[in-house]
């Protein structure tokens, strides 16, 4: 299953001294940090810790990174809770991993996200799920050569979601990354990952993600959901089926 049906429509401009925009407002006081989780995450809770104020979007620490495994995907699987019903208008991310990806820069130690799969109200998801499952949107990041370009540097960009009625009410959303930059396009969350030389893998990492939007006051219902701390992708294989084995969406 390649990252293929890509949305690039993203924003650039963003006020001197808010968080709110055209795009919506911030919904980081929405979000249930309690019950925030990522799987495959390098260091526990680093998924949370990337979900920073608006003023510190473009701070390099803390970070969220893929775990160094030369036998694994650098993929990254963030769900985020909300404490009431919300209509997401937009998504951001920061990275400052890989800056010079792309480029012919081989001493990256990691990596931009490439692609980011978005899942609305699916509880109880992991690697395995998300790989055959249709999201309700799929987005091409901008490169490191762009974001963090002289005209750009100054600010972040947002990626509107669409169509917008799949993000309204929303108690719940996932992100999964499932390729970085270091990557061949088309690589990642598939089989052509066996053609892909162990040695260049190298971890995803971001700094930043935010969501805009505005709130419903509804507060949600409680869903049940069991997590692993660190999430290792090896312990979410179906018995009997090969890793890398199935044909994607």
């Amino acid at each position: 299953m390649s990252c293929e049906g890509h949305s690039h429509d993203h924003d650039h401009s963003e006020p001197d001294n808010a968080t709110s925009t055209g795009l919506g407002t911030s919904l980081r006081p929405s979000i249930d940090f309690s019950s925030v989780i990522c799987l495959n995450e390098s260091r526990p809770n680093a998924g949370r810790d990337v979900l920073k104020l608006y003023e510190d979007r473009l701070t390099p620490n803390p970070s969220l990174s893929s775990q160094e495994d030369p036998d694994e995907d650098p993929e990254l699987l963030l769900v985020v809770p909300f404490e009431e019903s919300v209509v997401i208008k937009s998504l951001c991310i920061v990275s400052h991993g890989g800056r010079g990806a792309g480029n012919g820069n081989d001493d990256d130690v990691t990596a931009a996200p490439r692609t980011v799969r978005i899942y609305v109200n699916r509880p109880n998801l992991d690697f395995e799920t998300v790989r055959d499952l249709k999201p309700e949107a799929t987005l091409t990041l901008m490169p490191p050569s762009h974001q963090w370009s002289n005209e750009f540097a100054s600010g972040s960009i947002d990626y509107p979601l669409r169509p917008a009625g799949r993000f309204q009410n929303v108690s719940e959303i996932a992100l999964y990354f499932c390729d970085n930059y270091n990557m061949p396009d088309g690589y990642g969350a598939s089989n052509d990952m066996e053609d892909y030389d162990e040695g260049d893998v190298v971890p995803t990492e971001i700094t930043y993600i935010g969501f805009k939007g505005k709130g419903t006051n509804t507060k949600r219902k409680a869903v049940k959901a069991v997590y692993e701390t660190m999430g290792m992708k090896k312990d979410h294989q179906v018995p009997g089926a090969e890793y890398f084995g199935k044909e994607g969406i």
